[in-house]
């Protein structure tokens, strides 16, 4: 492979700094270079104007050998990164006929005249090789400016720019000789423990240079990314797959599933292997439980159903939670949510039942309840439970039952773990 200090990848647009429009290009871009093997490490976003983006060319030209850029190739006067790109290095835009014809035929195909304005999306810096686009009427370039650089050009709606750099870009990158490694990785995921705690769990493997693991935290999971370079993703599973068992025996219990699994799928999977059914009862999650375990295909072979149950009238009628253990302890008791579990399992006739109520804020929370506070029950062929969980006054809503959801998926986990 030839040397190089790196991709970068500079998405040019300012409804991208003004957050209107998701960068969809560079994570898929990230991820299409690390298949291919090559070193990335910068990532820029610049808005609509000339000079802030010859500086951005100016600084990457001083820390990467491969720019590939997505955006501004359009026929508006805001789109500027093929004439700023030509002037950065000092050539002149010159008219490629056969990229006026495709754009001509493709509005005559639609039967709209074309704009006049269009015509500028046919000039490429002297020397550029056209990057064809099939989908749309804004080509791409290559270009290697100078030795040491490599320019590759997208427009920045996302189907056009996959297509591109599908169909053209990386046939064009192993004819140059990259692409012979690979960057392959696993994603194992975590939950009931910090990262932090992890982290001092693993800190040996941190130092690792071929795999690498590194640690990621959000929303109350936690992920380990086990990655590896080799000439092929089988030399790269080789790699992995000592050291990431390794990880899995270290974490035990916390350890859930790898990559796109989730805390439901996985869920799912111990179900149905088991020959088992589950039934939800919800106070303040109103269906997100119930929501994360029907995003699963194939779901209802094991979900039987749920009762929102957020008024307490619902439970005692739909659950029969006790009135008077109600009005002595409160929805938020674990009295209280053992019954939803109980009462759902029974009435639904499933294996298992899961309960949650809790004070998921703003307001609501007292010094005894505080916003935060949440109870989970779990009711099953011989037992039932509740766990009283603490999530803080500094939480915010969607958080409290984005985890209260995650969590109650977690503890039935565990059990069905349990009893195999």
């Amino acid at each position: 492979m030839p040397e190089l200090m790196g991709a970068e990848v500079i998405c040019v647009g300012t409804e991208l700094l003004l957050g209107d429009i998701l960068n969809t290009n560079a994570q898929f871009l990230a991820q299409e270079l690390a298949t291919l093997g090559i070193s990335h490490f910068y990532q820029t976003v610049v808005g609509d104007n000339s000079q802030r983006l010859k500086d951005v060319v100016a600084i990457a030209l001083q820390r990467s050998s491969i720019l590939i850029f997505t955006g501004g190739l359009g026929p508006t006067p805001d789109d500027l990164t093929t004439e700023t790109l030509a002037d950065c290095f000092r050539v002149p835009l010159v008219e490629h006929p056969q990229v006026l014809d495709d754009i001509t035929q493709k509005y005559t195909a639609r039967g709209r005249p074309m704009s006049p304005s269009n015509r500028k999306q046919a000039l490429q810096p002297k020397g550029a090789a056209v990057l064809p686009n099939r989908l749309g009427t804004a080509p791409g370039m290559i270009w290697a400016p100078r030795p040491g650089v490599l320019i590759y050009t997208f427009p920045g709606v996302p189907r056009e720019m996959k297509a591109m750099w599908r169909e053209t870009a990386v046939p064009d990158l192993r004819r140059r000789g990259f692409g012979t490694t690979t960057i392959h990785s696993h994603m194992l995921r975590f939950w009931g423990i910090s990262e932090s705690a992890l982290a001092e769990q693993v800190a040996s493997f941190l130092a690792l240079q071929n795999p690498t693991v590194a640690p990621y935290a959000g929303q109350g999971e936690v992920r380990l990314r086990v990655a590896a370079r080799a000439l092929s993703t089988a030399e790269a599973e080789a790699l992995i797959a000592p050291v990431a068992d390794q990880l899995r025996a270290i974490a035990g219990l916390h350890y859930y599933g790898q990559d796109d699994e989730t805390l439901a799928s996985v869920v799912g999977q111990l179900l149905q292997a088991a020959g088992q059914t589950v039934a939800v009862a919800e106070s303040c999650t109103g269906g997100g439980l119930g929501h994360l375990l029907t995003a699963v295909p194939g779901s209802s072979a094991y979900f039987w159903g749920g009762i929102i149950s957020y008024a307490n009238a619902v439970k005692v009628d739909l659950l029969g939670v006790d009135a008077g253990d109600l009005a002595t302890h409160g929805a938020v008791s674990e009295d209280v949510a053992k019954q939803m579990a109980v009462g759902v399992r029974s009435r639904l006739h499933t294996t298992w039942g899961l309960s949650i109520t809790g004070v998921a804020g703003p307001g609501g929370g007292t010094p005894a309840k505080p916003v935060g506070m949440v109870c989970l029950g779990v009711a099953g062929p011989d037992s039932v439970e509740c766990h009283t969980l603490q999530y803080g006054v500094h939480r915010d809503r969607d958080l409290i039952r984005h985890l209260s959801a995650h969590t109650a998926l977690d503890l039935l986990r565990r059990k069905l773990l349990a009893r195999e």
